[in-house]
């Protein structure tokens, strides 16, 4: 593979400033979103590579190359009690929030903790995504008829987002892709392919080639909803129950969750009682290879513990962990030099 010059842009002030928090320094985790590449050829648009220090994980994709090879299906059951309080609270001060809206928002929160949760693998190595990015499905309901169509939405979200931040953009992506007469790039795209037997088949080939070599077009990245750390479907909208819906091999998704309608769960009460609990039940399905199992339970963990106490996202994070901070990036130390030796020059 060609790899020829990488420019970056990296400004340590002005980046903890629009953070509002601090970077934890040393703490080589997860990739910085606010940080600007541009695109070369052998330097991914949407991720960078890291170095997998665990010699089992690393040989993992050899074993296991596709995705669905690796998928692992887990069930988050999560107190439904505790959300319609909260959502009931929140209402009360103006705000429209709905479960998705809450589970978008302990991702976002977990990501910045857990950047672990936002690796993905192509080509058999690993990346480091470089922003926090979300896709859901969605329908369009048409006045004039009975006619439902389904389309798909990618937001992306920075690791400061609190719950309302993520409630907003998420309220204002819902809006903008229900009209019928709103079309995103995705669907633009779909559209314009499906005109001309055979080239769907033609192209798709050609991107999952440019995909796989890591010079796939930003703005296919940007369009494709199958490029993104986290793949949300609200099958509770429905009225149907949590399913463990596959990650596709297309694209570089990871993490795929089905949130279900709402299920009563007995449970032990006091002095030796049963209880009934209203449960949400979440289908997740990830992919095994990004990290170990012990990282995946500490990162749910602490999804489930804010999902306990949503009000802890009202406000930013303290700090922001990081799998990949600028010094360790590729061309920084190159570029640092030469900025010295121009300063160096005009000096002299």
């Amino acid at each position: 593979m060609v790899y020829m010059s990488l420019r970056v842009r990296y400004t340590d002030a002005v980046a903890v400033e629009h953070m509002a928090c601090r970077v934890v320094p040393g703490d080589i985790r997860m990739s910085i979103p606010f940080e600007r590449f541009d695109f070369m050829f052998g330097f991914r648009p949407d991720g960078r590579r890291i170095a997998q220090d665990d010699p089992i994980l690393a040989f993992a994709p050899y074993l296991m190359p596709q995705r669905v090879d690796a998928q692992v299906h887990i069930v988050l059951k999560i107190d439904c009690d505790v959300l319609t309080n909260y959502i009931r609270a929140q209402r009360e001060k103006g705000y429209s929030f709905s479960f998705m809206d809450l589970v978008a928002a302990g991702y976002v929160r977990s990501v910045s903790q857990n950047p672990e949760l936002n690796r993905f693998i192509s080509n058999k190595q690993l990346y480091a995504r470089n922003s926090i990015t979300v896709s859901f499905a969605l329908l369009k309901k048409f006045d004039d008829s009975d006619e439902i169509k389904e389309t798909t939405a990618k937001i992306n979200f920075n690791p400061t987002d609190t719950v309302y931040d993520v409630h907003n953009k998420l309220r204002k992506a819902i809006d903008d892709n229900r009209k019928p007469e709103n079309k995103n790039s995705a669907d633009k795209i779909a559209s314009f392919l499906m005109r001309v037997p055979g080239l769907p088949t033609f192209v798709v080939s050609v991107v999952r080639v440019l995909d796989r070599y890591g010079i796939i077009p930003r703005f296919l990245v940007n369009a494709s909803p199958f490029h993104t750390g986290l793949f949300i479907t609200n099958m509770a909208s429905l009225g149907l129950p949590h399913v463990n819906h596959h990650i596709y091999n297309f694209g570089n998704t990871s993490l795929f969750l089905a949130i279900g309608r709402t299920e009563r769960v007995p449970t032990p009460g006091p002095d030796g009682t049963t209880i009934y609990k209203r449960m949400m039940p979440i289908g997740v399905v990830t992919d095994e290879r990004v990290t170990s199992g012990a990282e995946f339970g500490r990162a749910f963990g602490c999804w489930r513990d804010l999902l306990a106490d949503p009000s802890l996202m009202e406000m930013p994070p303290e700090d922001v962990k990081v799998d990949f901070p600028p010094e360790k990036m590729p061309g920084f130390r190159r570029n640092r030099r030469r900025e010295e030796k121009q300063r160096a020059a005009m000096e002299a």
